[in-house]
């Protein structure tokens, strides 16, 4: 983030760091702390993305730019729009906290956040957070938490237009209008893209020997507004809506579905500066995840989950001196869900209040947070962090941290149907996490970098337990993991390109049966090189991630794969942008994820096969932004 937009994060967050930074020119960060200060002072390993990121970059979806983050493991069924479990840190899928300017984004059904159907048209920076929050943010944040900032007005008035053409018949349009003076801001845009696809599955059995499309509507909305000096608010709002086309893969006669869905937040603040050394703020929320999958040819197929969360949450700043800081907080969110599946339980509710104290010294700072969650489900639940930063040197720091987290089983966990051959199980009890790390990061000759070192044991891993004789299955808490693992991130000028490096080295572990976790990547690497030669513009991405196994018992693994892609972009005008980009450049044939094809009617036995990515593919866009 450049210094021309504080304004923007101050807006997000309240409070600033506590004494002058050594790092001036750093960004600023909100998630990690949840308060606005620079990211040098942020106790945990945070990636930033930027809007100018994003355009630079040419990302297609938020998946394809949380990839470069250290430490991320990105599995999809089958490219775009297909479904997508992200791990952070080797924590599972449902671990990892997701929200939307503050708004929690996981549905409350599976505890996944559909990342895959997020438009990047309408997103302004993005901030990825690596390691348990718990004590700030309570439940699912035991691998990390990624927060998605939706665009904002700047002074003046900028409109924009955005046409995309490019491989499988896809079409992409977007306009949007941001504008504002010191009192008032806003942006209002929407996008649509259109997409014929490709076939996702590799069998190409019945109807599944089709192309799997995907259409997309986005909205988003953001107006903020300062009423004196000491009071300011905002309201945002983003919403997606579609359709994705995928196939019916365990049927022996399989037919033709799609899921329709809709994943919209509604966010709310009003901040306060109520004494020179108090600042407080006050948070609404509202989120819906709606899934209906449809198929004309199989009726077992269609079927609704359909989540809504209403939340709340009050923060206070108070600057106790020059040297401390104390957060104060409170939370409440309710959720409920929406099905044709006769769920035992519908909804439930969780409040929570937590503190922390900040120190910061001659050469060393300090952290300390609790939370305390009190669910209506699974009672009550403490968490705790601390950190410890030492200033070796200049621009040359030394992180030591704990931090504790926790995840709340979800409504398929705890309620879901009872039938002759699986059934939630109520008695569930949180999964729990400890997590030990050390950071060393610094900015020397023109190089930002950063090491990390962690290590995360989780406790009460829920697993799906099936009875070897009645061959009914429930998820129980029976199984222990130790994640650990080294992480390295660069960012600096290299003979004229400008180089971002991130790479990590993991062990994922099931401490019980000594296996790795599945679908995890050990290994991963990735590097983008952007220069700029006057109005034109080259970059190129290069990513290799190490092979990974599909099952917990890791009889069936998957191969790795290296994948380049290139852009390009010509500023033909003041006005006008011209921008190409071509993805898997070398057409690599990958698959993230197995699937398994009945081979006769009787399920009697199974072959397992990988799901389609992407090939070759290419866009070309243009971007009009006229000047008024």
């Amino acid at each position: 983030m450049k210094l021309s937009r504080l304004a923007l994060a101050i807006a997000v967050m309240p409070g600033l760091s506590l004494a002058a930074e050594p790092y001036v020119a750093e960004p600023l960060v909100v998630t990690s702390g949840r308060l606005a200060e620079p990211q040098a002072q942020a106790t945990a390993a945070t990636t930033v993305f930027e809007r100018d990121d994003i355009e630079r970059l040419q990302v297609s979806s938020v998946p394809d730019l949380l990839s470069r983050v250290p430490g991320v493991s990105i599995v999809q069924s089958g490219g775009r729009g297909s479904l997508t479990s992200l791990f952070l840190r080797g924590a599972n899928a449902n671990q990892t906290l997701v929200l939307v300017d503050g708004v929690r984004l996981n549905a409350a059904a599976s505890g996944l956040a559909r990342l895959e159907f997020l438009s990047p048209e309408q997103i302004d920076r993005i901030e990825v957070v690596r390691g348990a929050r718990s004590a700030l943010y309570g439940s699912d944040a035991i691998g990390g938490v990624i927060q998605i900032f939706t665009r904002r007005g700047e002074d003046g008035l900028q409109p924009r237009l955005r046409l995309a053409a490019g491989s499988q018949k896809t079409f992409e349009r977007s306009l949007g209008l941001a504008g504002g003076d010191q009192r008032t801001r806003f942006d209002l845009g929407a996008s649509l893209v259109e997409r014929a696809g490709f076939d996702r599955s590799q069998d190409g059995r019945g109807y599944d020997n089709d192309h799997d499309g995907l259409r997309r509507k986005a909205f988003n909305l953001s107006l903020e507004h300062r009423f004196n000096d000491r009071l300011k608010g905002g309201l945002s709002l983003l919403e997606q809506r579609g359709e994705s086309e995928y196939d019916d893969l365990f049927s022996f006669d399989p037919g033709n579905p799609s899921e329709r869905f809709s994943v919209s937040s509604i966010a709310g603040h009003l901040e306060a500066q109520l004494a020179d050394g108090w600042s407080s703020r006050l948070e609404l929320g509202h989120s819906e995840d709606k899934s209906e999958n449809r198929d004309p040819l199989n009726a077992d197929n269609n079927y609704v989950y359909n989540t809504y969360r209403d939340s709340a949450g009050w923060i206070n700043t108070l600057r106790l001196g020059d040297a401390h800081q104390l957060l104060l907080g409170l939370d409440w969110y309710e959720d409920r869900l929406g099905s044709d599946s006769d769920f035992s339980r519908s909804e439930r509710w969780n409040r929570a209040a937590f503190v922390q104290h900040r120190y910061r010294g001659n050469g060393f700072a300090t952290e300390l947070g609790l939370r305390h969650d009190d669910n209506q489900q699974f009672g009550s639940e403490d968490s705790w962090s601390a950190a410890l930063t030492l200033d070796l040197a200049e621009h040359l720091d030394l992180v030591l941290s704990y931090s504790e987290g926790f995840h709340a089983p979800t409504f398929n966990d705890l309620y879901f149907p009872t039938s002759p051959f699986y059934g939630g199980n109520p008695d569930l009890a949180p999964e729990r996490s400890k997590t030990y790390e050390a950071q060393l990061r610094g900015d020397h000759l023109d190089t930002r970098w950063s090491l990390s070192a962690y290590r995360t044991e989780v406790e009460d891993l829920i697993t799906v337990v099936s009875d070897p004789v009645t061959f009914f299955s429930t998820p129980m808490n029976v199984s222990k993991a130790r994640l650990q693992g080294l992480e390295l991130s660069i960012e600096r000028e290299l003979l004229g390109w400008q180089a971002t490096l991130g790479a990590s080295l993991l062990d994922p572990r099931d401490r019980d049966s000594g296996h790795t976790l599945p679908r995890r990547t050990k290994r991963s690497l990735s590097l983008d090189l952007d220069r700029q030669f006057g109005a034109i513009a080259a970059g190129m991405t290069w990513q290799a991630f190490s092979g990974r196994y599909d099952d917990a018992a890791n009889n069936r693994k998957i191969a790795g794969y290296g994948l380049l892609g290139a852009r390009a972009s010509w500023q033909m005008s003041d006005e006008l942008l011209w921008q190409i980009k071509v993805d898997n450049l070398l057409d690599k044939d990958y698959s993230q994820a197995l699937y398994s094809r009945p081979n006769d009617p009787l399920f009697s036995n199974v072959s397992y096969y990988g799901y389609r990515e992407e090939g070759r593919s290419a866009l070309l866009s243009l971007t009009w932004t006229p000047q008024l």
